[in-house]
């Protein structure tokens, strides 16, 4: 199944000490980037999370958000930073001193300055809270795959429609193709015929001549034939494939470019040049939403 890049997961989970919510937003991206934000005193799960995720976004950028709400007190630990207590301390008393400022050091004040509590990981068992959360992220991927696979059916819908449009020009350039250097010859005698007079004797080898070079420097064929293929492999991936397909499908969408501008430039015929230019709208359009696709 094609999957989109873009999608939204969330997952939630409680093992009775904590309860645990992850939250993953999937965007495009070129490669697979994988960004995670948790508290740092779970951040010795983070690895665990970032392969479960990968497992899953194999390409696209990852925005993972983990959130920890303790239902417990067991991972909790506050501690008394002595050091910083005695700087302020130290520090306050000499403001006093030197501005002779009124007003005694209390526990209320002390307690509120920055880092003389500080909140320290306790955590006891760290396997117990790297399973819960990857649990949350588990679930969470489960939801953004089941939100990535709906919007690629939709993408496969769209590129499947339009690789069809596609083959239904080739199937009229092809039609059109050989007609082209017989108009070529007709107005090419015609041009010999106002240039020399009625009477004057056209002679044929040197149309034959033009013609060849012509049809040669006008020749197409290889080009749709290839093109066509292109399509049809669009089709084969679209309806086949379970991997990650969004490179394969950059590879060729720029081989229908290719060969599409190649035909642009040899076709020397406005009908088909017509043809190439509603054929390389739709391939510009597969081309944008193959950009969506992992």
């Amino acid at each position: 199944m094609i999957k989109s890049m873009t999608g939204f997961g969330r997952g939630e989970y409680s093992d009775g000490k904590r309860n645990v919510i992850a939250e993953i937003k999937t965007v495009n991206h070129r490669y697979a980037d994988i960004n995670i934000k948790m508290p740092k005193r779970y951040s010795f799960a983070e690895e665990k999370i970032r392969a479960l995720v990968r497992g899953k976004v194999k390409r696209g950028k990852a925005e993972v958000s983990v959130m920890v709400e303790n239902i417990t007190e067991d991972d909790m630990l506050i501690k008394l930073n002595a050091l910083a207590a005695k700087q302020y301390m130290d520090n306050l008393a000499e403001l006093k001193d030197a501005y002779q400022l009124a007003g005694d050091i209390d526990l209320k004040l002390l307690a509120g300055m920055p880092d003389v509590m500080k909140s320290v990981p306790d955590v006891a068992n760290e396997d117990e809270v790297i399973e819960v959360a990857c649990e949350a992220v588990r679930l969470a991927t489960d939801n953004l795959d089941e939100m990535r696979l709906a919007e690629g059916g939709k993408l496969a819908e769209d590129l499947a429609m339009r690789g069809r449009l596609v083959r239904d020009l080739v199937g009229k350039i092809e039609v059109r193709a050989p007609l082209v250097v017989k108009d070529y010859v007709e107005k090419l005698n015609n041009r010999m015929q106002e240039l020399l007079g009625d009477a004057s004797i056209i002679p044929e080898e040197r149309i034959l001549a033009e013609a060849a070079v012509f049809a040669d420097k006008s020749n197409i064929t290889e080009e749709l034939v290839r093109l066509d293929s292109h399509m049809k492999q669009l089709a084969d991936i679209l309806s086949a494939s379970s991997d990650p397909v969004g490179k394969k499908l950059d590879f060729l969408v720029q081989e229908m470019n290719r060969e599409a501008n190649t035909i642009g430039s040899k076709a020397n015929d406005l009908e088909i040049t017509s043809l190439m230019l509603e054929t390389k709208s739709e391939i510009e359009k597969i081309r944008e939403q193959v950009q969506n696709i992992e």
